[in-house]
C-alpha cells in the first residue's frame, strides 16, 4: 500500500466574527450604566473621541421635539414626522442606512478602503451623539439623593464605643467584635477566638460584648436568634416566664403558629400564648439591617412608551449617554497628512465603529420595543392582568432578528410605559390555559393569587387547593403545584404561616 502527498483545492464559505461584530454584539449586552462606563475608558484610550457637551437646538431637534410629544403636543409629534407605533424616524435621521452592523466577511475591506476626508467633512456637519446634560424627567433622583452616604452598621457601632469610657483593650476588642459582625448584626465568629486574637482575657471580653448588646440597635452582636430576642425583651421589660419560655423553647412552634402546643408545655391558657406571641412578633430579628453604607440604585429607562390621545410612540432615552464626535485637533491633523496619518487613521476607524454600534443599539431596542407593544397592546390599555404569553422567538421572527440578539437586547434594559417601568424580559412569559381558550401569561396569574391572598380572610387563609378552585371559576386552569411554586416566587408564606388568630 503506498502513501503519497497531493494538494487539494476547497471552496468553503464560514462565518467571520470581525472584531467591529463583537463590539456591536457586546454592546447591545450592556445594561444603561455599563455603556456609559464602557464609552468613558473608550474615550480615554482614544484621543479622537471627544464628548461635546452643550449643542445647538437645531441639532437636538428630533429628541426635543418627541419629549414635547410625549407631554401631549400632537402638533410637534405631527412637525417631527411621527407616526403610530413608531418613532424610529427620529433616531434614524441621525444614523446613515449603511450603519447596520452585519456579518459581513468583507466589512474589513470596506473599512480599509474608507474615505476619511469625504467622512469627515459630512461629519462636521452631522448632529453629535446624544448629549451627557442632565434631563429635568421626575424618573431621575433629586439632586439630595447625591450628596449624602448611607451609614454603616460597624460606623454607627463604633462610634458609640468611642462615647464610653473603655480602656485600650477594652476598645480594642470592642472594634475587633464590631468588625465580625454580620449584616444582619449577628456575632458568628466564636468570642474565645476573638478575645485570643486582640490579647484580651475572656471575661473582658464578654463583658465588652454585653455592653454592645445594649448599644442602638438593640440585641446587636447577638451569637443567635435567641440571645437577640431575649436582648431586646429584656430591654423594654416584657421579659416574663411565658415570653422567656416561648424565645427559648418554642420559636419553631411560633413560626408555624402551633399556640396549643405551646400553651400545653408551657402549662398556661391560650389566650396568655397569644399576648406573649405578641410581643414577641413586634422585636426585630434582624437588627443590623436598619443600617447599610451601599448606595442606592435608581433605574433610568432606556426607551420610552409614551400614549397621545389614543395612540402610542416609542422614543428612545439618549439622555446620560454620551454625546460622542470626532476632535476636530485630529480631524485637521489628518487633512494636513504628516507621520501620525495612519495612527489618526486606526483611531477614526475604531471611533466610527464605536459611534455607529451605540446608535444601532439604540435603534435596535427602539425595534423590539416596538415589536413588545404590538403584542402587549392590551397590558399597555388596561395593566398587567392583561399580559399574554410572549417568547421571545415571536418577537425575533416580527423584527427579523436572531433570538440570541432579542435576549442581549431585552437583559437589564428598562422602559418607561404608562403602567410603569419595567424591565424588557417582564413582557415574556409562558401561557397558562383558560377554559375560554385564550391564554394567560403566568405574570398576569401571579398578579391573581396575590390579589386573591391580599382579600382573603386572614383567620382562615386560602389553602393552595382553594386558590386552585378560585382560579378555576376565573376559567384559568392550573394545577396546585403550580399555585405554590408561583405563591413561593412572590414570597408569600403557606397558609398555615399566613394564619392570624389574635
Amino acid at each position: 500500500m503506498s502513501m503519497e502527498i497531493k494538494q487539494h483545492l476547497k471552496l468553503s464559505q464560514q462565518l467571520v466574527m470581525t472584531p467591529q461584530l463583537q463590539q456591536a454584539i457586546k454592546l447591545l449586552q450592556l445594561s444603561r450604566m455599563e455603556l456609559v462606563d464602557m464609552v468613558r475608558d473608550e474615550m480615554l484610550e482614544n484621543p479622537v473621541l471627544e464628548d461635546l457637551v452643550e449643542s445647538s437646538s437645531e441639532q437636538l431637534k428630533g429628541p426635543e421635539a418627541a419629549a414635547e410629544a410625549a407631554q401631549g403636543d400632537e402638533g410637534v409629534a405631527e412637525r417631527v414626522g411621527v407616526t403610530e407605533v413608531s418613532v424610529m424616524e427620529i433616531n434614524e435621521q441621525k444614523v446613515d442606512s449603511t450603519s447596520e452592523v452585519k456579518a459581513d466577511t468583507g466589512a474589513g475591506e470596506a473599512v480599509n478602503d474608507f474615505d476619511w476626508e469625504s467622512y469627515l467633512e459630512n461629519q462636521a456637519q452631522a448632529a453629535p451623539m446624544p448629549s451627557t446634560t442632565r434631563s429635568n424627567s421626575e424618573d431621575l433622583p433629586g439632586i439630595e439623593a447625591t450628596l449624602t452616604r448611607g451609614t454603616s452598621l460597624a460606623d454607627h457601632l463604633e462610634l458609640q464605643l468611642k462615647l464610653g469610657r473603655f480602656t485600650e483593650e477594652e476598645d480594642r476588642i470592642g472594634l475587633l467584635i464590631i468588625g465580625n459582625l454580620t449584616p444582619d448584626g449577628y456575632l458568628e465568629e466564636p468570642l474565645a477566638d476573638l478575645a485570643e486574637e486582640a490579647d484580651v482575657p475572656l471575661d473582658i471580653a464578654e463583658s465588652i460584648l454585653e455592653c454592645i448588646q445594649e448599644f442602638d440597635p438593640i440585641g446587636v452582636a447577638a451569637r443567635n436568634l435567641e440571645e437577640c430576642l431575649l436582648i431586646q425583651a429584656r430591654h423594654i421589660e416584657a421579659d416574663d416566664p411565658i415570653v422567656v419560655g416561648i424565645i427559648q423553647r418554642h420559636l419553631g412552634n411560633l413560626e408555624k403558629k402551633n399556640f396549643g402546643a405551646i400553651a400545653k408545655d408551657l402549662g398556661q391558657p391560650v389566650e396568655e400564648i397569644y399576648e406573649a406571641a405578641k410581643v414577641i412578633q413586634d422585636l426585630d430579628p434582624k437588627p443590623g439591617r436598619q443600617y447599610t453604607d451601599e448606595e442606592p440604585s435608581y433605574i433610568t429607562p432606556d426607551v420610552y412608551i409614551h400614549k397621545i390621545g389614543e395612540k402610542y410612540f416609542v422614543v428612545a432615552n439618549d439622555d446620560g449617554l454620551p454625546k460622542l464626535k470626532i476632535s476636530d485637533f485630529y480631524r485637521a491633523a489628518l487633512s494636513g497628512g504628516g507621520k501620525g496619518k495612519e495612527y489618526i487613521q486606526e483611531k477614526l476607524r475604531s471611533a466610527q465603529w464605536l459611534i455607529r454600534s451605540i446608535q444601532q443599539r439604540q435603534r435596535t431596542i427602539v425595534r423590539v420595543t416596538e415589536s413588545i407593544l404590538k403584542f402587549q397592546r392590551e397590558f399597555f390599555e388596561k395593566g398587567p392582568s392583561y399580559l399574554k404569553p410572549l417568547i421571545l422567538r415571536d418577537v425575533a421572527e416580527d423584527i427579523g432578528m436572531h433570538e440570541s440578539t432579542v435576549s442581549r437586547v431585552t437583559t437589564n434594559k428598562y422602559v418607561h410605559t404608562p403602567q410603569g417601568i419595567f424591565e424588557l424580559k417582564y413582557f415574556f412569559n409562558s401561557g397558562i390555559s383558560r377554559t375560554d381558550g385564550d391564554d394567560l401569561a403566568s405574570e398576569a396569574v401571579k398578579l391573581k393569587i396575590k390579589q386573591l391572598i391580599a382579600a382573603e380572610n386572614v383567620k382562615t387563609p386560602l389553602s393552595d387547593q382553594r386558590i386552585v378552585e378560585l382560579l378555576k371559576d376565573q376559567n384559568i386552569e392550573i394545577a396546585r403545584r403550580t399555585v405554590a411554586k408561583y405563591r413561593e416566587q412572590l414570597r408569600i408564606l403557606s397558609s398555615s404561616k399566613r394564619r392570624q388568630v389574635y
